[in-house]
């Protein structure tokens, strides 16, 4: 009973608006970053405040509205059931604000900011981003590539491509193309080891990112025995790393062959095994639910789709079993 007459205080102070008897939109601010993280440390890092900003500006909301919003704990604060009403409605205000105000400026229709992973960007998007730019002159675009998730709330991004399982809570994500993987290696190591190898030949070869579980994976789905514990490998950041690495002679890498189908038609790599394997996990194009009717996004979604489906034709078409 509590909770309720507390949310109806929150509601009545809310529907006050048009008299402009609304919160200060500071503190309203501050409540929204510490409610979505429960936690005042990362919303402080967040806004640019110290933790005591934080801390006061939420105390003057809850003396402002007569409820506390969170309970404060030994190991950090936790929303009230209060305050947890009041949270995804206040979120939700702020997400239509943002894009309200964002139709209005001007950087927002001429500058469309694109986040990518390092393997997505250098592997195959790169290349053909000047295609949208040849067909949207007015709008520059801005390639960010990062293997870190983006926070559409903190980081002015517009789009972002990102690898999993398409299910991130506020964003809607568009199937690019499915993540699979098999061993790939120049021709030269190839035939230094004979010209054929064995899946016991994995055991004591030199290994590309050997310490990557998609090798247990892949070796598992293939029917081969697991790899020896703690050999050593060239470690590199990316797949896009561990493809060089591959086409210099370094190694056996695990790789996504939609990405290297042009050095494996050129013969700067070769699959020795047939098998490809995949975990279920995918490229996506992500971006925030409330943008959805951005022109800019719009654009750049069909363009990317479209280039994408044409794409992964082309490779399903041309791409032998073994090369």
């Amino acid at each position: 009973m509590f909770a309720n007459k507390s949310f109806d205080k929150i509601h009545k102070a809310t529907l006050s608006f048009g008299m402009r008897r609304l919160p200060p939109l500071s503190a309203v601010r501050v409540f929204e970053a510490a409610a979505r993280h429960e936690n005042f440390t990362i919303a402080a890092a967040e806004l640019g405040m110290t933790q005591a900003a934080v801390s006061y500006q939420v105390k003057l909301l809850e003396e402002r509205l007569g409820v506390p919003l969170f309970r404060r704990e030994k190991r950090g604060v936790v929303l009230t059931e209060a305050g947890r009403r009041a949270a995804p409605a206040v979120s939700h205000a702020f997400d239509g604000l943002d894009a309200a105000f964002g139709a209005l400026r001007a950087e927002d229709v001429s500058l469309l900011t694109v986040s990518t992973s390092t393997t997505f960007a250098n592997t195959w998007f790169a290349r053909r981003l000047g295609g949208f730019q040849m067909a949207h002159p007015d709008m520059a675009v801005r390639l960010n590539t990062s293997d870190s998730l983006v926070d559409f709330a903190a980081d002015p991004v517009d789009v972002a491509v990102r690898s999993g399982l398409g299910t991130w809570p506020g964003l809607l994500a568009d199937l690019l193309l499915p993540v699979d993987f098999t061993p790939m290696c120049s021709p030269g190591f190839l035939a230094r080891h004979g010209g054929a190898l064995s899946l016991a030949d994995l055991h004591h070869l030199p290994l590309v990112g050997a310490e990557d579980p998609w090798w247990v994976y892949w070796l598992a789905d293939a029917g081969g025995a697991q790899l020896p514990g703690r050999r050593p490998s060239v470690r590199l950041d990316s797949q896009a790393m561990e493809g060089n690495a591959a086409i210099a002679g370094q190694g056996i890498a695990l790789l996504t062959p939609f990405f290297w189908r042009g050095d494996l038609a050129e013969g700067r790599l070769v699959r020795p095994f047939d098998h490809v394997a995949t975990q279920g996990q995918a490229y996506w194009l992500v971006y925030p639910e409330h943008r959805r009717t951005s022109p800019k996004i719009r654009q750049f979604r069909d363009w990317l789709l479209t280039e994408i489906a044409q794409d992964h034709a082309d490779a399903m078409a041309q791409l032998p079993a073994r090369c």
